[in-house]
């Protein structure tokens, strides 16, 4: 028979009662039709960009001079460009730069804006309100004269680019996680974990990070679609990679020079590909986004 001291030493544990797990939201995701359209799609523009050169080797940089301007032949599937450059290729490697810098920035900008938005959310009180008045101003900066200020400043790299877009684009994030914070910290498991005598680093680890991780995924999705089209916004306005390095921005920047000479081949391609990223990212981002709201999945 138990004693009342074998209780006293043996508390019984509190459940902890969290979201069900994610299977269901992925099912709704895979259910919508723009989710199979976007991830078809997108995964072809990677396939194209990256392995498309594996089967089309022909060099990007190389001029041919006596070939320049010349419209979509067997030699050259989709023209050449002013220097005679192969633009089918430029536009395979182009699109390896533009989406690797697209995707690298969305995620730097993702792990700021969660770490700074769980911090603040959950600590709260004067060091909420401190954190969150420093996204304010950085957010009241115009993010192109940001940009102006670090091309005049640094010699522009990839590595440079995923840092200032990311630099710009985290504030977002960093408030849609402290407002889940705010809330979900209030809530039954949290006090539970609490009163167990849970640190505070795995509270925000293990119960919180994971429940504010379908708001982080969609708008980190959408965040790849805007870095990939700030890159090509740079690159258009002469502040990207230096020549001669292809993406798709500089080669639109670029044919714009050939609008009125019918040289459609050097327009439409760059064009279309940024549309079509841009088009498939939204796709998948609006799809998680209905997935994983329970008022739109109802």
């Amino acid at each position: 028979m138990a004693t009342p001291e074998a209780h006293l030493s043996s508390p019984p544990s509190l459940p902890l009662v969290e979201r069900e797990g994610p299977s269901r939201e992925w099912k709704t995701f895979w259910s919508n039709p723009l989710a199979w359209i976007g991830t078809i799609l997108l995964t072809l523009i990677i396939l194209f960009s990256f392995v498309g050169p594996v089967f089309y080797p022909a060099s990007p940089y190389t001029p041919h001079l006596n070939a320049a301007l010349a419209p979509p032949s067997a030699a050259f599937p989709l023209g050449t460009d002013s220097l005679g450059r192969n633009n089918l290729s430029r536009l395979m490697i182009g699109g390896q730069l533009s989406l690797e810098v697209g995707f690298a920035a969305a995620f730097v900008s993702m792990v700021i804006g969660v770490g700074y938005g769980l911090v603040s959310g959950f600590v709260g009180g004067v060091l909420d309100a401190v954190l969150m008045r420093v996204v304010d101003v950085l957010y009241s900066i115009p993010s192109l004269f940001f940009l102006l200020f670090i091309d005049s400043v640094f010699k522009p790299n990839a590595v440079l680019l995923v840092f200032v877009i990311a630099m710009v684009s985290w504030f977002g994030v960093a408030r849609l996680v402290r407002g889940e914070v705010l809330s979900l910290k209030r809530r039954d498991y949290v006090e539970a974990a609490h009163a167990l005598g849970a640190s505070n680093g795995r509270i925000m680890l293990r119960h919180l990070l994971p429940n504010v991780m379908g708001v982080v995924l969609v708008s980190t999705t959408l965040q790849v679609a805007n870095a990939i089209l700030t890159v090509a916004g740079l690159s258009f306005l002469g502040l990207g990679l230096p020549p001669p390095t292809p993406n798709w921005g500089q080669m639109l920047s670029d044919s714009m020079n050939y609008m009125f000479q019918n040289a459609w081949w050097l327009i439409y391609p760059p064009g279309f590909a940024i549309l079509f990223v841009e088009l498939c990212v939204n796709f998948i981002g609006v799809s998680l986004h209905q997935a994983f709201d329970p008022r739109l999945r109802r």
